[in-house]
């Protein structure tokens, strides 16, 4: 109850709490609060443990972070790790929800982030860091030197917030939503009166969403509600005595054509923040697939709001699209995924520079194998055999047996390369890593690609969804917790 319901350890002297255990079992002793915390601290140590364990197994991770404030003013600092497990699973575990008094410069974030590496034994093992845009995050990760994306979800907020806020007529439709909602959800008397008519047209009673600001899938809540609602909150502001404006007809047409566009990038936005599935190599198809349904979209009958914002919209995502699909991490992820592989480009010649870069890496794979192979050979035999014997030509010799060594690495990693894209695609709705798993002998250097790549989560969502509980935590109820017993909290509620 502690740790999953987020109960206060005061639960235990509540009169009705007591009363209720009492009823189920009188002869049962509750424990005392500092006995609670003493189980706590003994449950995080195991799960901790436990999770170390799981993660040592593992040959790549890779990890989100982002930064949250309290509501007693006190900043965290989260790390989430995300890795296929080996039954081919893909897992997460949180490695720490840290106090952060210092300064939230780059060093210090890098600072503490390496420290938590080295904690966990995963310096080696990083494949990429997901972050937010913050200036400070992206320089962490250069410090760090690690691999680095920014949360897609974050991107398509601000592609979708800058076409929406560039607009005038749309920006004044967002501030009329917002003032009628509010009143509805200020005034008990207009509430009521709402619930009463939509219980009349034989409605199921929802209420109003209103906007936050910093989020734009808010304003697409808010618009598409006020559209679902629309004759119930026209007949409920008819019957009652305010000045409150409601949309003109024209007005809903504009809504409900935007609604239309904004329609993908809201069903992209929830697909790029699952946490246990594959989510990275669907970037760079779902973008291309928002594309080409704003593309599609009929235009001919649609105000010209919508026009324009739609236009905005294709030419911001044009310009991440040509971004995202230069960075490795995600194309090689998509590559890496049987469901997409090249048919998810919209560039060939983007396309072929991933080829060419999944084609080297999976070389550098060959290679590592055939040293370590090579190391249990002495070397001493290994000279003979191709010099002869003869130190005056032993130079020229491992030249040229270095040079075959290479061409044959080239030759090998290029068939299986090909071989593998030349496959068919396997259904959208299959999982990718069962698919690995079933081919990890006919492609055992792609097959440890796949578990490096494929681990990468498309956004920082996982590391959001922490603080959405910490929000919970750290409560008015229980606003007295040490930084130590709050992450120890969010540990075991993520972890165990």
């Amino acid at each position: 109850m502690i740790v999953k319901d987020t109960q206060p350890f005061t639960i235990v002297d509540d009169v009705g709490f007591r009363t209720f255990v009492s009823k189920l079992d009188p002869n049962y002793v509750l424990p005392t609060r500092q006995a609670l915390k003493a189980m706590v601290e003994a449950k995080y140590e195991s799960a901790k443990e436990h999770a170390k364990a799981k993660v040592e197994k593992v040959a790549a991770v890779s990890l989100t972070s982002d930064m949250w404030t309290s509501i007693n003013m006190d900043a965290y600092l989260a790390v989430t790790c995300h890795f296929v497990e080996e039954n081919e699973k893909l897992s997460s575990v949180l490695l720490g929800v840290q106090a952060f008094p210092q300064s939230h410069t780059a060093e210090n974030i890098a600072c503490v982030k390496a420290s938590l590496m080295e904690e966990w034994g995963i310096s080696g093992k990083v494949t990429c860091m997901v972050t937010d845009g913050a200036p400070n995050m992206v320089a962490c990760v250069r410090e760090l030197k690690l691999r680095h994306h920014i949360c897609v979800a974050h991107t398509l907020n601000l592609v979708v917030k800058r076409a929406l806020d560039q607009h005038p007529v749309l920006s004044g439709l967002r501030a009329k939503a917002r003032k009628l909602v509010g009143y509805f959800r200020s005034s008990t008397t207009a509430k009521e009166k709402l619930t009463q008519v939509q219980l009349q047209l034989g409605m199921q009673a929802t209420k109003l969403m209103q906007e936050v600001e910093t989020r734009w899938n808010s304003t697409y809540l808010m618009l598409q509600r006020l559209v679902e609602l629309r004759e119930p909150v026209g007949a409920a502001l008819a019957g009652l005595h305010t000045d409150i404006p409601f949309f003109t007809a024209s007005e809903f047409d504009i809504v409900v054509a935007c609604l239309s566009l904004l329609s993908p990038f809201y069903d992209a936005t929830t697909e790029l923040s699952a946490e246990e599935h594959v989510s990275a190599s669907k970037v760079i198809p779902l973008l291309k697939m928002v594309e080409k349904a704003l593309q599609e979209e009929d235009t001919k009958s649609a105000p010209a709001v919508a026009v324009e914002i739609g236009e905005q919209l294709i030419r911001q995502l044009r310009e991440k699209l040509h971004m995202l699909q230069s960075m490795s991490i995600l194309s090689l992820a998509t590559l890496l995924d049987p469901r997409f592989k090249l048919i998810a480009f919209f560039s060939n010649t983007k396309a072929a520079e991933a080829v060419k870069r999944l084609t080297s890496e999976c070389a550098t794979v060959i290679r590592r194998n055939t040293e370590e192979n090579t190391h249990e050979i002495p070397q001493a035999s290994t000279s003979q055999e191709f010099t002869g014997g003869s130190r005056l030509w032993q130079r020229l010799d491992t030249s040229v047996m270095e040079a075959k060594r290479t061409q044959n690495v080239s030759a090998d990693a290029t068939i299986e390369v090909q071989r593998y894209l030349s496959e068919a695609n396997i259904s959208r709705l299959e999982n990718p890593l069962e698919y690995w798993a079933n081919h990890r002998s006919l492609y055992p250097n792609l097959y440890k690609l796949a578990l490096i790549y494929l681990c990468t989560p498309a956004s920082s969502v996982p590391c959001e969804r922490v603080f959405s509980k910490a929000g919970e935590v750290v409560s008015k109820k229980r606003n007295r917790l040490k930084p130590k017993t709050v992450e120890k909290l969010l540990f075991l509620n993520k972890n165990a």
